[in-house]
């Protein structure tokens, strides 16, 4: 009698839209965790290899990445990370106080106490990160705060937006960082939080507003830093 072989498990290959948001993902990651930094060539040729998909693949993920305008496209060159200038950050935070307290508004209105709870457990992420002087970890959970913040409070368009601008203010962050500065004051978002959670919207706004005025203070808006990166170890990285 012949034994039953296991049997033999198919593996799908991902299809083109969860491969351009894998890899979306990963170089979004990687310029929030500072090691894509700001300047960086992104060369499709080289991203297709790591990727091992095709430069169509890669063109779609970079076209997405500069309508969000984390990748800026110069003709004849290719892309690029943004370099915000310092007029250009003065303009992120700009937008970002004109948004944000609009969204924690509006998440207060939505009383999802789900949408709360993993808010919370962002920051309790990001507290970690704080102890353990995980900077790159620090600053990406930072920004995915902001984020998810937006993605939570239900307008699609708004959340788009607010990936660019966080996004953007991490560049900026790398840019023009004082030397003891931090992308967010240790206890700033759990403030926040615990006003979003009683819904003490007029709290919440005015928390973020000084939220903001906090990081772009924080920032030494004087002539950028350079620095030559391996793309490789950037977007490889686990």
């Amino acid at each position: 009698m012949t034994a039953n072989k296991p049997a033999r498990k198919t593996v799908v290959p991902p299809s083109g839209i969860e491969l351009r948001g894998a890899i979306y993902d990963r170089i979004l990651k990687a310029v929030l965790e500072h090691r894509l930094p700001p300047g960086t060539r992104l060369v499709e040729d080289r991203l297709a290899e790591l990727f091992d998909t095709s430069r169509a693949q890669v063109r779609d993920v970079l076209a997405r990445l500069a309508d969000e305008a984390v990748v800026t496209t110069i003709p004849n060159r290719g892309a690029f990370i943004a370099s915000p200038t310092t007029d250009e950050t003065r303009q992120v935070f700009e937008a970002r106080r004109l948004i944000e307290p609009a969204l924690v508004r509006r998440l207060i209105a939505q009383r999802d106490t789900d949408a709360v709870d993993r808010l919370r457990a962002l920051v309790e992420d990001e507290e970690r990160a704080r102890a353990l002087q995980d900077r790159p970890t620090m600053v990406r959970l930072s920004g995915e705060f902001h984020i998810r913040l937006a993605e939570y409070a239900g307008n699609r368009l708004l959340a788009r937006s607010m990936r660019g601008l966080a996004t953007l203010t991490c560049l900026a962050i790398f840019l023009y960082d004082a030397p003891h500065a931090t992308a967010c004051r240790e206890d700033e978002h759990d403030l926040l939080l615990n006003a979003i959670a009683r819904r003490r919207a007029d709290r919440a706004a005015e928390l973020m507003l000084e939220h903001l005025g906090h990081v772009e203070s924080s920032l030494d808006l004087k002539a950028p830093r350079d620095e030559a990166v391996d793309l490789a170890a950037a977007l490889m990285a686990r």
